[in-house]
């Protein structure tokens, strides 16, 4: 599955959680995010990211729509407010595109951006909520109040002490709303619904503690109450996917008056997720085609979060280097995977005892045809596709090291620099591979993905490098990893802090790929590596 990102900016949790859903479920997941900003922490967690103009720019949906075209995204889901009502305006134009959308409808997502309109909706699904007024000079509601723009922005949001206060903000701020300050305890109550707006978690938290909009430490609380009255609100909303829905309980009156709604997954969601509300998994068994049930049970209640912030390294530039350690892919890195691909169309060609149709299988590889299938068809023999690859993937490989690696590997070793292999792959193959290349004798530290657990262990997941890691007792900054295929080689490196060095392969079989990591140490053979640190 093909998941985008739109505005991804900080949702690392919102990322980690809907990967962490993949893996149990076994759903095979790829993430892409899109961000004006390269330099946006959350890109680093992604599979592959994508630099997209602003959404208030003409080009931003035609450029959503190449992206989801060319990348086959299954579903798009946004993460900014502002982003909303865009998305959901042009949700047909991007769905037939062939990539549904995480969206409410237009009207919906009105309702929610106008502040006034907010409170009618309130009103109307028999919810409290304080009392709007667009005139300042109109306002008779008593101090403290709030006064906020009402297109629900949350920038020049303000409690306001005393009338002087409020006539200042309210000529600062073009269109406002102000309410009565409620004072009480602030809950989030973070809802997931299927496609067609009936709910699956409901998850009230009391906001502990806040910083700028976001929660910082949050509690959960599966109080009956507040559940029973947001399914009302959700009965009449019907959402397509998420929406947060905020509210505060007066501390005199013990009275909850509804002050927000926010039509997408909000910054705290995550924290619902890991106490048990399964919205990420509901949403992948429903783009997989189940119907998903009501969650009634499960979700952990009474159990506090608390958050901190995390740095990781953007941009590497100009930084000191000190290397005691360096860690190379194997394919296309230290070897020509072409080589082996040949090496395997005279494998099978030998076993079958024609050895002139091995340059049939490479003709088709080169030109992006399963390798055996049309000579198979051609004998009227499809059946023996499964023992062509079985052969191809366990044979012996006439295989050899580029030129200079063995020098490079030496050099590193001779200077007191620890040496190591990252790849993926099956492992009979790969083993086969690292013996042929005589690696075995020469590297001791070779760690093969798949044999860590499966395909969930390919790269870019990070285990890898932290099972490396733990082994050297490296720092991370002290580490750099040569590869040579940037959609999936550098991911975990650069998030990890580790360097990366891009092997720009003329001959690999990436070699088309863009190196999407601005300002990345990039090298037309491995050996300059050495020259570069």
């Amino acid at each position: 599955m093909r998941i985008l990102f739109t505005g991804v900016g900080r949702r690392v949790e919102l990322i980690q959680a809907f990967r962490d859903a993949g893996l149990r479920l076994d759903i095979e997941v790829k993430i892409y995010g899109a961000d004006t900003d390269m330099t946006a922490p959350a890109l680093l967690f992604c599979d592959f990211y994508r630099k997209i103009c602003r959404m208030n720019d003409e080009e931003y949906i035609p450029q959503l729509l190449e992206i989801c075209r060319e990348d086959k995204i299954d579903l798009l889901i946004p993460t900014i407010d502002t982003d909303l009502m865009i998305l959901s305006k042009n949700k047909g134009k991007i769905e037939s595109a062939g990539t549904k959308v995480l969206i409410s409808t237009p009207e919906m997502i009105a309702v929610c951006r106008d502040k006034n309109c907010t409170a009618d909706f309130f009103k109307s699904c028999g919810l409290r909520t304080p009392e709007t007024i667009n005139d300042y000079k109109k306002y008779t509601g008593g101090y403290p109040c709030f006064i906020k723009p009402s297109d629900g922005s949350s920038i020049n949001a303000f409690k306001i002490k005393n009338k002087e206060q409020l006539k200042v903000h309210a000529e600062s701020i073009k269109d406002y709303v102000i309410q009565p300050f409620v004072e009480g305890k602030e809950y989030t109550v973070d809802v997931f619904c299927d496609f067609c707006g009936n709910p699956i978690t409901i998850t009230p938290r009391q906001r502990i503690a806040v910083r700028a909009g976001e929660v910082l430490k949050t509690k959960i609380e599966l109080e009956e109450k507040i559940i029973e009255e947001v399914e009302k609100l959700v009965d009449k909303f019907r959402p397509c996917g998420p929406i947060t829905i905020q509210l505060i309980r007066e501390k005199k009156t013990n009275v909850d008056y509804y002050i927000e709604i926010n039509p997408r997954f909000g910054g705290g969601v995550p924290l619902s997720m890991k106490a048990g509300a399964k919205s990420a998994e509901a949403l992948l068994r429903l783009l997989s085609g189940q119907k998903v049930e009501r969650q009634l049970k499960g979700t952990l209640n009474n159990v506090v979060y608390s958050r901190f912030d995390q740095s990781v390294c953007v941009d590497s530039e100009g930084r000191s280097k000190i290397i005691r350690g360096m860690i190379f892919d194997l394919d296309d890195t230290l070897y020509s995977e072409k080589d082996y691909v040949k090496s395997g169309c005279k494998a099978v060609a030998s076993y079958i005892g024609k050895e002139e149709v091995a340059d049939r299988f490479w003709s088709n590889f080169i030109n992006g045809l399963p390798m055996f299938d049309e000579y198979l068809e051609q004998i009227g023999s499809l059946e023996l596709k499964t023992e062509f690859l079985k052969i191809y993937r366990s044979h012996k490989p006439e295989i050899h090291l580029y030129e200079g690696v063995l020098e490079l590997i030496k050099y590193l070793k001779n200077n007191g620099i620890k040496v190591g292999i990252i790849t993926d792959g099956r492992p009979e193959g790969q083993r086969n591979k690292i013996a042929a290349l005589g690696l075995d004798k020469l590297i001791e530290d070779i760690i093969i993905t798949d044999e860590l657990g499966g395909l969930q262990f390919r790269k870019p997941n990070d285990i890898a490098f932290r099972i490396m890691q733990c082994r050297w007792r490296i720092p991370y900054e002290q580490l750099i990893y040569v590869g040579d295929n940037p959609k999936k080689d550098f991911q975990a490196v650069r998030q990890l802090g580790m360097e990366g060095i891009y092997f720009e392969n003329a001959d690999g079989i990436y070699k088309d790929l863009v190196n999407i990591y601005e300002g990345m140490p990039k090298v037309n053979s491995v050996l300059q590596c050495m020259i570069k640190f």
